[in-house]
């Protein structure tokens, strides 16, 4: 066996041998120690640092990201990632001492968090290195050994990190597999103790039912519908840049993307006007000329994106370019409800408007569809803030902002039903990727009769504890 932790064109059997010597090399018990996780997430860091400059190329190459893009959404969130680990994992790492009932008199108990063992991560080609690195991060900290499958749509970057991955770690405690899907569907086969997937709805289904043949615990990180929407009272202005900003990130391409806007019927004409505004202040009056826009990843994912154009009245943008896979910033109005682009995640740089007047109305809206991965809300109106976040079930979301939830470490990150399945980032990463294993620990030094059966008394005293 090649000791090479990139292998391409693998056969089952040469997965079979990865998955086992992952598995082997956890039962020495080295990775479980602080100072070794400590040591391999200074070792990740140190890689992520050194392999900055091919990594940026590499996110060019494949989705036109920009420097300032591409290091912000990316590069530097992992980086304050391994920060945070770096700082609490010993903490996170302790036994939690918990309370004990008087039914246990003489007993103490405690929470003991423990890796799973040998993991698989899942990434995909829209943030191949954030969704791909972080979730590693988490993983290094909860003390487990890991399989890394990059997507093959962003194959650049699936390279650079392939050769980061085998100059840090050895090839027994973090491999990475590349290949096409079929090495994907090879590796759901195996008997993983923990599996991490980002993806889309469609293929996480595909996922957990594989998951579910051996019972193995599986993390979903999925995708939806997202909602954005604009009050009558926001401050439009503020509201469009940040919208924009949202919407166009990697040319929409982003998970927690706006999917849609619902504004108010009495704010909508000056918030499309304001929006127009902020896309030509970022990206001029042609989006499409300027070097930092980004694209479409490939071919079919355009063609899909040309076809929901034909849903709506274009009212701002519309442009596209077939050579460079690209699409100008566009609202769509006059919509329907039930068309394709209102019941497909779109994940491009088009944005359907839809307007209401009442609260019931745009919830009725929002409800139509199965709950999304981030919601959010434009109001300077406190009640109103929380009547939404109230009545709408979401993955995580912001108020008067969008995407920025996504970036910080002290909150989970992870959707609800179909949107996914778990959550990860900081401390929520690392439980994740651990066991919480009960222990009670009973003294010896006396022992109470009336547990036992037939004792005298016995269910009398123990009603009385229980009450």
């Amino acid at each position: 066996m090649n000791a090479q932790n990139t292998i391409q064109a693998i056969e089952p059997s040469e997965i079979d041998a990865v998955v086992e010597r992952q598995k082997q090399y956890f039962l020495t018990g080295e990775t479980r120690s602080i100072p070794f996780r400590r040591e391999q997430l200074i070792k990740l860091r140190e890689a992520v640092l050194r392999f900055e400059p091919k990594l940026l190329d590499a996110l060019k190459r494949d989705l036109n990201k920009s420097e300032a893009e591409a290091y912000t959404t990316e590069i530097g969130i992992v980086l304050s990632e391994i920060r945070i680990a770096l700082r609490h994992v010993r903490r996170w790492s302790k036994p939690d001492r918990v309370r004990t009932p008087m039914t246990h008199f003489g007993a103490s108990s405690r929470i003991v968090p423990e890796p799973y063992g040998t993991t698989l991560i899942i990434g995909p080609w829209n943030y191949p290195v954030n969704l791909m690195l972080v979730p590693v991060v988490s993983a290094i900290a909860a003390g487990n050994t890991i399989v890394m499958k990059p997507s093959e749509m962003a194959p650049a970057t699936s390279r650079t990190l392939a050769a980061l991955v085998r100059e840090t770690f050895r090839p027994e405690y973090v491999a990475l597999l590349e290949g096409e899907a079929s090495v994907s569907t090879e590796l759901l086969k195996r008997p993983f103790d923990h599996i991490f997937f980002t993806g889309s709805p469609q293929v996480g289904r595909i996922v957990m039912e594989a998951a579910a043949k051996q019972l193995v615990p599986v993390t979903l990180e999925l995708g939806g519908k997202s909602p954005c929407i604009v009050h009558k009272d926001a401050r439009l202005a503020l509201a469009a840049k940040r919208v924009v900003y949202g919407k166009l990130t990697n040319a929409g391409q982003t998970c927690v993307a706006p999917d849609y806007l619902l504004v108010h019927k009495e704010a909508k004409a000056e918030l499309l006007k304001e929006i127009a505004n902020a896309v030509e202040a970022f990206y001029g009056q042609e989006p499409l000329r300027d070097p930092d826009y980004g694209r479409i990843v490939n071919e079919r994912h355009y063609r899909r994106l040309l076809g929901y154009l034909e849903e709506g009245r274009i009212a701002y943008g519309g442009q596209t370019d077939d050579e460079a896979l690209q699409i100008a910033p566009t609202l769509l109005e006059g919509v329907s409800t039930n068309s394709r682009v209102m019941r497909e995640e779109i994940f491009g740089p088009i944005l359907p408007v839809l307007e209401y007047e009442t609260t019931e109305e745009l919830l009725a809206i929002v409800r139509a569809n199965p709950k999304p991965l981030a919601l959010y809300v434009f109001s300077e109106n406190a009640r109103f803030q929380q009547d939404i976040i109230r009545e709408v079930p979401f993955g995580g979301g912001c108020i008067n902002d969008t995407l920025m939830h996504l970036g910080t470490p002290y909150l989970p990150f992870g959707g609800v039903g179909t949107s996914g399945l778990g959550s990860y980032h900081g401390e929520h990463g690392f439980r994740t990727f651990s066991h919480y294993k009960s222990v009670l620990k009973q003294t010896s030094r006396f022992d109470f009769p009336f547990r036992y059966p037939k004792a005298k008394n016995g269910l009398n005293i123990i009603r009385k504890l229980l009450r």
